[in-house]
């Protein structure tokens, strides 16, 4: 019989367990702003919108990740997955509109370059989409489904282990500090299939090379003159024109506050 053809609890408790411990990485890194004194309620509404947004989407995982080890509540469930049609383009919308505001404004990390921080988000964030695209398309398909999921809600956690990691310290490697803590998360999934099924999923290879390839991906264009392009493009008329694209930023005199 055909994967999802039948509804298939194993590993049900991994998924679910996974989901709580991603969605405390995520309020663990936004709390240490706030308590640091980073974060501000002036900043500009937009960044107040990616928030909501952003963080309403880890708690529907978290729902979802629930409901789907309930067979009583699997309807609903389903019913609430549609939600991701309007969320995540919104998601990707509001995720690219913060990006260029900060980088226009030259308020980019001082952990990365200008160029590096463009690049990155944008690309992390429709990777994401198309991870959790594909999923939705692969919803029949239970251990598809659910591996796809994972792996997209995986890449949302950069920003949270961002806040977390001692970035200034690992300058210029900060990008790949934050994807070696992510990718451990689909690497667990390896690991628990091997010991549970002693197969791997095929999902989790695709996953994990999409992460993969979404991370080299970043470097890659950072390095070519498309980069310097988009760059360009973006910042044109704005203070972040003046700033070096592929140089790291001064760290603040002052506090920093992000407002994120």
């Amino acid at each position: 019989m055909a994967d999802g053809d039948i509804r298939d609890d194993r590993g049900t408790r991994f998924f679910q367990v996974s989901a709580i411990i991603m969605a405390l990485v995520l309020v663990a890194g936004f709390s240490v702003q706030v308590a640091m004194g980073r974060s501000t309620f002036a900043a500009p509404w937009v960044v107040h919108a990616h928030a909501l947004i952003f963080f309403g989407w880890t708690a529907l995982y978290l729902v979802q990740a629930t409901l789907a080890g309930n067979s009583a509540a699997i309807s609903l469930h389903r019913r609430l997955g549609w939600l991701a049609l309007l969320w995540v383009p919104a998601m990707v919308a509001a995720g690219i509109a913060v990006t260029v505001l900060m980088v226009r404004r030259g308020h980019a990390p001082f952990f990365f370059t200008p160029l590096y921080f463009l690049i990155m988000n944008p690309l992390t964030v429709l990777t994401f989409a198309g991870l959790t695209g594909a999923a939705i398309v692969m919803r029949r398909r239970t251990q598809w489904h659910r591996r796809l999921m994972f792996c997209g809600m995986t890449i949302l956690l950069g920003p949270g282990f961002g806040r977390l990691l001692p970035m200034p310290f690992l300058i210029p490697l900060a990008g790949w500090a934050a994807f070696a803590a992510i990718i451990l998360f689909p690497i667990a999934g390896i690991v628990r299939d091997l010991r549970a099924d002693r197969r791997v999923h095929p999902a989790w290879w695709w996953g994990v090379g999409t992460i993969v390839a979404m991370q080299v991906g970043i470097d890659l264009i950072v390095m070519s003159p498309i980069g310097d392009a988009i760059y360009a493009g973006v910042t044109a008329g704005s203070p972040g024109a003046a700033l070096s694209p592929a140089a790291y930023p001064p760290p603040p005199s002052g506090p920093m506050i992000t407002g994120r």
